[in-house]
């Protein structure tokens, strides 16, 4: 492994630490397979409620369960050794009460391994994060665009901008003295999101802010080419594995109706062939 892709943090308190140091390392998995690959990349893997757009075909995160997050950090946990693990609590299953989120958030802990959770919200979340950080469960806040209230955002625009400013900038401190270890910055204008940093103790996490954040995190599906129903303005496709994908399986279709797949290699003949005799 080069040096480049050297990872330095494998637990919340790992994560903190790198504030002001070394930058952190971010992407989000569903699956086994593409946990594997990160782990030796990534100091965190979230396991995002994204997954009811990007594997479910939801229109939004909003329709995601708790029986679906416990499924894929299951499947997130089996495919990693090192990496934190941070799991999204989903829409409806933190915001009633701390004392909902505690229970909703043991469960998601203790059913797939996680090292942390994930939840939406600043001024308005403080006493929830102080209370799960007081019972032992390292909180992530997620502050600027919050995905779980796009009914009342308005759709998925900046947040911060002009009057916005103070808002977002109070959300970031709330978070940080209740207690959170780091926070995600999502669709916040670059200023802003440099003065966050610059701002809080604990690690800023970026995601259409600015490359002045502590870490940077992308949704491995937008980054690789697979999502394709829209691309943000924040997100670098480093592949277009999407357009392999569908070239890759045009060619099968074609084999098959052509009777060109499978070939005499790819099928199996009447009988076994005889095993050679061992010298004695």
């Amino acid at each position: 492994m080069s040096a480049t892709a050297k990872k330095t943090a494998s637990s919340a308190e790992d994560i903190r630490a790198c504030k002001g140091k070394t930058p952190i390392v971010s992407l989000t998995a569903y699956t086994t397979p593409m946990a594997r690959f990160m782990d030796a990349h990534c100091d965190f893997v979230l396991v995002g409620d994204s997954v009811g757009m990007v594997l479910h075909g939801l229109t939004s995160t909003l329709g995601v369960t708790m029986d679906m997050m416990i499924m894929h950090g299951q499947a997130v946990a089996r495919g990693l050794q090192s990496a934190l693990m941070v799991i999204d609590m989903p829409f409806g299953s933190y915001e009633e009460t701390p004392q909902q989120a505690f229970r909703n958030a043991a469960r998601l802990m203790a059913e797939t391994g996680a090292g942390a959770v994930k939840l939406e919200g600043g001024v308005e979340m403080a006493e929830t994060i102080r209370f799960l950080v007081a019972r032992g469960i390292p909180v992530m806040a997620h502050i600027g665009l919050t995905p779980q209230s796009v009914n009342t955002l308005g759709g998925y625009k900046v947040q911060g901008r002009d009057e916005q400013a103070d808002k977002v900038l109070a959300d970031a401190r709330a978070v940080a003295d209740a207690g959170a270890f780091s926070v995600v910055l999502e669709k916040v204008p670059q200023k802003l999101a440099d003065q966050i940093t610059a701002d809080v103790a604990i690690p800023t996490i970026g995601i259409g802010a600015s490359a002045g954040c502590d870490g940077q995190i992308l949704v491995v599906d937008d980054m690789l080419g697979f999502f394709t129903a829209f691309k943000a303005k924040f997100v670098k496709r480093y592949a277009q594995l999407g357009d392999d994908a569908e070239a890759a399986i045009a060619a099968y279709a074609a084999e098959v109706r052509a009777r060109e797949f499978p070939a005499p290699e790819h099928v199996f003949a009447d009988q076994a062939p005889k095993k050679s005799a061992q010298k004695k």
